[in-house]
């Protein structure tokens, strides 16, 4: 299966997918392109000393529309089957999301529904609970929204601040990730509602 990541920033679960589709963990698949729309993106870098192609495509004052057509068509040139965002920090347009049904998932940094959004272990951490953690979903047309393919729960320790929270959710996202790609890239699941079945 060929994937294509979308990156904004240092690109950390970007390479923690690169190292499992190397070592076989994420088998039956491989890395297509990585894109970021900021050319600044230290994950670029990262994923050309894996040997991965990259590409950079900001947005340049044209609407989300004009830029996603651009993605969206970049990844179809290359073959692209599965979109994974990882740390990509713009929302998708309908017609990105439509251009691949059921074929984009992400990985946000708490227990969806709880805390969407921007800075969402900030959220959980100002907030007090006791337990957060992160998300693998499939990305749909509304926010944080599509159906879960797997969480991981992290216990907000009394002596945590928002920083050292978001280092143990993140140490979790890339072990969560690479577990969700490696069973979606087996195609042994089905989506029934907002539910998401592995046979």
């Amino acid at each position: 299966m060929k994937l294509g990541i979308l990156i904004s920033g240092r690109g950390s679960n970007m390479l923690a997918i690169a190292e499992a589709v190397e070592n076989g963990t994420i088998p039956n698949a491989e890395i297509a392109v990585v894109i970021s729309d900021k050319p600044s993106a230290h994950g670029l870098l990262k994923a050309q000393e894996k040997g991965i192609e990259t590409l950079a495509i900001p947005r340049n004052g044209r609407t989300r529309e004009e830029h996603d057509a651009e993605i969206v068509s970049e990844l179809k040139k290359r073959g692209v089957e599965f979109v994974c965002l990882a740390g990509y920090m713009r929302l998708l347009s309908k017609d990105f999301i439509r251009s691949f049904p059921n074929q984009i998932i992400n990985i946000h940094p708490s227990l969806l529904p709880a805390f969407k959004g921007l800075d969402a272990q900030k959220q959980a951490f100002d907030y007090g609970v006791k337990f957060t953690g992160c998300t693998v979903h499939f990305v749909d047309e509304e926010l944080d929204h599509g159906a879960i393919i797997a969480q991981k729960v992290v216990e907000v320790k009394e002596d945590d601040t928002a920083e050292t929270l978001s280092h143990r959710i993140l140490e979790h996202e890339h072990k969560l990730y690479i577990e969700a790609i490696a069973k979606i890239t087996g195609n042994n699941y089905e989506i029934v509602g907002r539910k998401v079945r592995f046979f």
